[in-house]
């Protein structure tokens, strides 16, 4: 690769086995968003970023509900996780947490203000939004046709249908 960014999320970034689940879950710290809680780890002897998705079965009893909250989560990150500017790499457990379906907009912000908090905790600056990506896939902007006025493209994340 010649130093471009993928937007993938392959299986060595999904955090799997007893060994590293066991370690989040007895060292890692905590916190919470709007919607969403977490529990991360810093690793200075990883190569990748991994994170792992829960939905609780007790407050989704259907798996179609349960996926659907778990794709939307995996989604939102693998948009992005090239924000996260940290020292090593992370371990990342995202908990759902409320009992209502959220929409992908707001699990999308929830997502970035953790990616925030992240940095902010391990000591990196935020990025700034003028250089944050728009999450819409060719979202950019155009100028019109005499070439006078751009019009830009919201920063809002692109819509998905809900399967309610």
């Amino acid at each position: 690769m010649d130093g471009t960014y993928r937007n993938t999320l392959p299986k060595k970034e999904r955090l799997y086995g007893k060994t590293g689940i066991s370690r989040l879950l007895a060292d890692g710290k905590h916190g919470s968003v709007s919607g969403l809680r977490y529990l991360c780890l810093h690793r200075t002897d990883a190569e990748v970023n991994r994170i792992m998705v829960s939905v609780p079965k007790k407050s989704f009893k259907r798996a179609v509900k349960r996926n659907l909250l778990k794709r939307r989560i995996r989604e939102s990150w693998r948009k992005q996780k090239h924000m996260l500017s940290i020292e090593g790499n992370i371990d990342i457990l995202f908990m759902y947490a409320v009992k209502e379906v959220l929409s992908y907009e707001e699990v999308y912000a929830a997502v970035g203000k953790i990616i925030e908090n992240l940095n902010v905790r391990y000591g990196a600056k935020p990025i700034a939004a003028s250089e944050e990506p728009s999450p819409a896939s060719s979202a950019g902007s155009c100028s019109g046709d005499n070439g006078t006025e751009a019009l830009s493209v919201s920063q809002s994340a692109p819509e998905f249908q809900s399967a309610e």
